[in-house]
């Protein structure tokens, strides 16, 4: 890393002691030749040179240029214009709409830039600018109801927490199925590690406390553009981790740039809870109409109890927590009132502030930018924050006429004081609770027992003051992520790149849980995650032209290595209460401690072809050998085709209606492995007997015999522009399968384990894609546009192997909901339990009044949406925009945990029906005749109290 860092600032320093202004400075504006509109992001270029920059929204640039220097300026979906410089200093260029020259350039798989039109698959690419319209804390939320067929999960709302992406549907059952992210060519780790690290280190900080994941880090102020490389044609190049797509990422670099010049850039998000459940306040704490406090733990008339069936919130006088205390240590009565705005008033308004610094300079023989960001958010729980600070350095320096060098580092520190994650607190609660009385949160009166909680129930919750100041989970996590790329040009039609990067970064966490409800002295834990991941490759690219044809042709390989090392230690039990030191625990700390190392080797190549830039037809193939699978195995093979048309230009097509078509089509594989150590059984460390160090055999079985996941998928569509390019619209279908599942199956727990891996199963994925644009309104000065996209993806579970059932989720919710996934049904299904009906639809109730249960389980619900989709409008006056953005998500059902247990304990309004006199369910009851029919007839029955009731009917189907 020291050698990597010297070549950086060794590249910056040459190319500031070049720096010089020996050029004058051309200023412009670019306008379109039919309305006389500017045309922002217009691409202005010293020909011959790599000198370059772009217009502003007002279509204005400015250029250090000297006399007899070319300027070529060129607009999506306009003929590009040359401009020899005289004497002049200012210009005004107006370019013709040209339909037959639709030039945009995208990055591809390998960081190769091409033409879209070119492509025989569908990407789509968001440039930095809108990542930092309406800036999230994490990247992976700027993409979502942005780009069609990606679906984004938003985090929990808590600073710093983790958001998950996937595209196109679920491809593996038992795998992880979120994209690959590839930053300037190096593939990073988007990993969170949030769950336990093991079952004898109980670690309650990674089961209730998210730490985010790895591509949510990455700042968006550094980001030049991200390109979405969704099907396996797109991604076939990437290798074993893009069987899910690829998102790739290219950071800012100071390219086209002349002198030195510096930005400043500044935001402030504030955040408020969008919805609250309709919670009821007419009852409170207590069982059975009954509450009196006297210590919060029993020894009142239910003032242990953490539900809300107690008396009727009307004003009554009551003892309560924070009732007066009288000379002979009574609690003196209160009014016992409900408090409505308690949960509302309990969340603050977060606040989250980002400023950005960079500094960027070039001229003919290099360039560089260096970046500074500086992110704080303060969360929406009191004392819960997140900080961020990037220090990012991208620079490139021409060694020789055809050598140049790049070098790209992004520093980032990030971390929190305190992560919190309050669960389900406010539905195992009293509705009378004054949670502003709650501030005042300990007791100092007693030395010996500090600190003591002040709190409306000491029996099972901790006061949510104090957790979130007494109970603290932080972290601080270094990262750095960078490359040094040569790239060498011995022929004007060939070039040689290389190409070193690495990711690496070390997360320190830290657990401090003071003397609470359920811990008698207090804990201590600390987790450090050490990950690395260096890759090194090469590109060998020929580009030759034949008269009507030309022929790009790609050579390359890449050597992978990660390398991940985890080491916990958790103190239990504290011998002095408030005194975080391992040594400080009263028994013999748990320990964990995992290495895991892996290797891939790849060879690729791919071809690109076309005939007289209307015909274009790609080829890849890429060869993987896996160090996780055995030699027999681990080398796998995958190829791809795909091919395009501009129907247009092939006939001659002049059309004001149709001012360009294209078809095209793709047919790809993919392979994908599995994690490090899964052929071999091996022994695992266990808490030690006394003095004696234990292992154990693992529970899980291994297999030598595992092959590789392969993901086939085929792809089609169609590109169209329309109404000299008013509308532009691109319709996709794709098809896709994954076989040779890499799957945990179920085993006898007579035969001593609990699972063994296998290679079983094939799901499908199958959908539709829609994306669409359009200017309604564009002149001088007022500029509409809208983006629309839409997509429909259907999966279903082909096969598994020979199992009946493979549960996805790691444990069952209430009722027995587990995610499952079964032959011939659609992937996202939940099995549960229900409640049996009649023939005409009605519960059947039983002999005491309760909905009876089915012995069965059946389909509850789907995780996955019907439809997915967003639409955009942007509104540009003058330089001036405003944009906004509704992201659509249809259909898919979830379980509610909260709304389960909310109506377990009556703190939902919908559990006020018959709190006074008791329920009679609706429904029927059921009786079986002599001849085996049945009859039903109305329920009568009184449940007295509707605590029973709701108890045993949580979730009706």
């Amino acid at each position: 890393m020291y050698k990597f860092l010297l070549l950086s600032a060794t590249i910056v320093c040459l190319v500031c002691s070049k720096l010089r202004a020996q050029e004058s400075t051309i200023s412009g504006t670019i306008l379109s030749a039919f309305d006389k509109a500017p045309l922002p992001g217009a691409s202005v270029l010293i020909k011959g040179t790599q000198r370059g920059t772009s217009s502003n929204p007002k279509g204005e640039f400015s250029i250090s240029a000297q006399k007899g220097e070319i300027l070529v300026v060129s607009f999506i979906g306009y003929r590009p214009q040359e401009l020899t410089l005289a004497n002049e200093s200012k210009v005004i260029i107006s370019l013709l709409e040209d339909a037959s020259v639709l030039n945009e350039v995208v990055v591809t798989a390998l960081g190769v830039s091409r033409e879209k039109k070119a492509l025989g698959y569908n990407i789509q690419e968001i440039k930095g600018s809108e990542l930092t319209q309406a800036r999230p804390t994490n990247l992976i939320n700027a993409l979502s109801g942005k780009i069609a067929g990606v679906q984004v999960t938003n985090s929990n709302g808590q600073p710093g927490a983790s958001s998950r992406i996937m595209i196109r549907g679920a491809n593996s059952i038992g795998n992880n199925n979120q994209p690959l992210f590839v930053v300037d060519g190096i593939p990073i780790d988007n990993g969170s590690y949030n769950t336990a690290p093991s079952a004898s280190a109980t670690n309650t900080n990674n089961t209730t406390v998210d730490y985010g994941n790895g591509a949510g880090a990455i700042n968006p102020d550094d980001i030049e553009a991200m390109t979405v490389l969704k099907g396996a044609n797109a991604a076939a190049l990437y290798g074993s981790r893009a069987a899910n797509g690829v998102i790739l990422i290219t950071t800012k670099s100071g390219k086209g740039s002349k002198g030195l010049g510096i930005s400043v850039n500044s935001n402030v998000t504030l955040e408020r809870p969008f919805r609250l459940p309709n919670y009821q306040n007419e009852y409170g704490q207590g069982f059975k109409g009954q509450f009196a406090y006297v210590d919060g733990r029993g020894g009142g008339t239910n003032d242990g109890v953490d539900e809300s069936w107690g008396p009727k919130l009307d004003g009554r006088l009551i003892a309560q927590y924070n009732s007066p205390i009288d000379a002979t240590g009574a609690r003196t009565p209160t009014p016992w009132i409900a408090r409505p705005d308690n949960v509302q008033n309990f969340h603050e308004t977060g606040v989250t502030t980002t400023n950005n610094v960079a500094i960027t300079g070039g001229n003919d023989k290099g360039d560089f930018r260096l970046s500074y960001t500086n992110l704080q958010q303060k969360g929406m729980y009191p004392n819960t924050n997140y900080k961020r600070t990037t220090l990012a350095l991208n620079a490139g320096y021409n060694l020789a006429k055809n050598l140049t060098a790049r070098a790209s580092a992004n520093y980032i520190r990030d971390g929190s004081d305190n992560r919190q994650n309050l669960n389900l607190y406010w539905t195992w609660f009293g509705r009378q609770v004054d949670l502003g009385d709650l501030k005042n949160y300990e007791d100092f009166n007693d030395p010996t027992q500090w600190p003591v909680q002040r709190n409306w129930n000491s029996n099972y919750w901790n006061n949510p003051y104090f957790a979130l100041n007494r109970l603290l989970y932080g972290n601080d996590k270094d990262r750095v992520v960078g490359n040094v790329q040569i790239t060498y040009k011995p022929a004007e039609w060939l070039t040689i790149m290389g190409r070193t990067g690495t990711d690496f970064g070390l997360d320190r966490r830290a657990t401090k849980r003071a003397r609470a409800v359920g811990l008698v002295n207090g804990e201590f834990a600390i987790d450090n995650i050490f990950t690395r991941e260096s890759n090194t490759d090469f590109l060998v690219t020929a580009d030759k032209k034949f008269k009507d044809f030309q022929a790009t042709i790609n050579v390359g390989g890449n050597r992978r290595y990660s390398f991940f090392q985890r080491d916990y230690l958790q103190a239990p039990e504290l011998k002095i209460p408030n005194l975080y030191n391992l040594a400080n625990s009263s028994t013999r700390p748990n320990v964990y401690n995992r290495t895991t190392e892996k290797a891939v080797n790849s060879i690729y190549g791919s071809a690109a072809f076309s005939f007289r830039d209307y015909a274009f037809l790609d080829v890849t193939a890429r060869n993987d050998w896996s160090s996780t699978l055995q030699a027999g195995s681990r080398s796998y093979f995958y190829p791809s085709v795909s091919g395009s048309a501009v129907i247009t230009d092939m006939f001659g097509v002049q059309s004001k209606a149709l001012s360009y078509l294209k078809v095209r089509a793709g047919w790809a594989q993919v392979g994908n492995d599995t994690d490090a150590y899964a052929i071999q059984q091996v022994y695992q460390a266990e808490p030690a007997w006394g003095a004696v160090t234990t292992f154990s055999e693992n529970n899980l079985i291994y297999n030598q015999d595992l092959k590789p996941e392969i993901t086939t998928a085929i792809e089609a569509g169609i590109e169209a522009r329309l109404f000299r390019n008013l509308i532009n619209v691109e319709l996709t279908y794709y098809d896709k399968s994954t076989a040779n599942q890499i799957l945990r199956a179920n085993v006898p727990q007579s035969s001593g384990y609990s699972s063994k891996i296998i290679n079983a199963g094939k799901i499908r994925n199958s959908g539709w894609e829609v994306e669409l644009s359009a200017s309604p309104i564009k002149t001088k000065n007022f500029r509409w546009d809208i983006n629309v996209n839409y997509a429909r993806n259907r999966s279903e579970v082909i096969d598994l192997g020979g199992l009946t059932n493979y549960q996805i989720n790691t444990g069952a919710l209430l009722r027995n909901v587990i995610l499952e996934a079964r032959p011939g049904s659609p992937y996202g299904n939940f099995y549960g339990t229900y409640y049996r009906r009649a023939p005409d639809g009605q519960l059947i109730i039983d002999a005491k009044g309760y909905p009876t249960m089915s012995s069965d389980r059946k389909v509850l619900g789907n995780i996955m949406p019907i439809w997915t989709g967003g639409l955009q409008n942007t509104f540009t006056y003058k330089g001036v925009s405003l944009s906004t953005l509704v992201d659509v998500r249809t259909g898919g059902q979830l379980f509610a945990h909260s709304v389960n247990i909310g109506r377990y304990t009556g703190v939902l309004a919908e559990t006020l029906p018959g709190r006074e006199g008791g329920i009679v369910a609706p429904g029927v009851t059921e009786t079986k005749n002599t001849d085996g029919t049945f009859s039903y007839a109305p329920n009568t029955t009184v449940v007295a109290l509707p605590e029973d009731y709701y108890h045993n009917f949580w979730h009706p189907s």
